[in-house]
């Protein structure tokens, strides 16, 4: 692969050996039944400790409004990067290191895409406006904020980690073995990606429009790890993402447990949800085009 994705050749050359389209699709489906059953198996767990209090338990991981919850949350999703492990060791033969790319490479860029990001987030925001049609709404204490902050960094990274070994790594590499159209290899991951982000309960009329952007997020992220050989700038931006998102400006009924701030509306509130929106998309737009500024060699 030459051009702006001569990254890829590299990135996809341990799932050459064992490549077989038949080998991929059992690979989806043991994943998924094994991520199933160590979520399970984590849970259950959690709630023989919890005891008595499970039913309250229960309804804060529903709604994510308590930091433990949030904890609880973001590091299950390591059950997603053990069930994936297992098929690439057993399967594929391969380790799982093999599906972040060259680890000083990933290191590399990420650590050069958080840098950008940070940058590029802290003049978003000094400039206006400094609200989202309303003031933010003090959700949580800066002081313990701040003492939960590296935990809740590190679940954060656990969290979008998983996801991008996941679609970006795993799904990606295989599709790109077999087929050179990107067409095939980013939209295909891409599409399952935003189909677990359909949520019509909680996201009401938005629900679509949450999906294409999940989608749309997922084709980024591609053309990143396509173009870096490794998965490094795809976390880096999906983590800075993330952050904002769950630690500091969160929405008050959804996954608000960790969040310093609380924004002026929820996902009830159709109408300013959908008008915010299209802020999203560009801000994902300026961040993927920053990130591939970072990486440009």
């Amino acid at each position: 692969m030459t051009g702006a994705y001569s990254g890829l050749s590299s990135f996809v050359a341990p799932a050459r050996e064992k490549s077989e389209l038949w080998r991929f699709a059992a690979g989806l489906v043991i994943a998924f039944a094994a991520y199933m059953a160590f979520n399970q198996l984590f849970f259950g767990t959690v709630y023989q400790i919890a005891g008595n209090r499970s039913n309250a338990l229960y309804n804060a991981l529903v709604a994510g409004d308590t930091p433990l919850a949030m904890f609880l949350l973001l590091s299950s999703f390591a059950c997603m990067m053990l069930s994936v492990a297992l098929v690439v060791r057993v399967l594929h033969r391969r380790p799982f290191r093999s599906l972040i790319g060259p680890l000083p490479l990933a290191w590399t860029d990420f650590r050069a895409v958080t840098l950008m990001l940070v940058a590029l987030s802290l003049v978003i925001a000094i400039l206006p406006p400094w609200d989202m049609g309303g003031d933010f709404v003090p959700n949580m204490p800066f002081g313990q904020w701040l003492v939960l902050l590296p935990l809740s960094l590190l679940g954060v990274l656990v969290q979008v980690s998983a996801e991008e070994i996941v679609f970006r790594g795993y799904v990606q590499q295989q599709l790109a073995v077999r087929f050179r159209s990107p067409l095939v290899w980013m939209i295909a991951p891409s599409v399952l990606f935003a189909l677990g982000h359909y949520l019509p309960d909680s996201s009401c009329e938005n629900a679509l429009a949450i999906a294409l952007w999940a989608g749309v997020f997922g084709v980024l992220m591609a053309d990143l790890t396509a173009r870096s050989g490794s998965l490094g700038p795809a976390i880096a931006l999906h983590f800075c993402n993330n952050v904002t998102a769950i630690l500091i400006v969160s929405l008050p009924d959804n996954l608000s447990g960790l969040a310093l701030y609380l924004t002026p509306f929820g996902m009830q509130d159709t109408q300013m949800l959908a008008a915010w929106l299209p802020v999203d998309f560009a801000m994902m737009l300026v961040f993927w085009l920053a990130a591939r500024v970072a990486i440009r060699r």
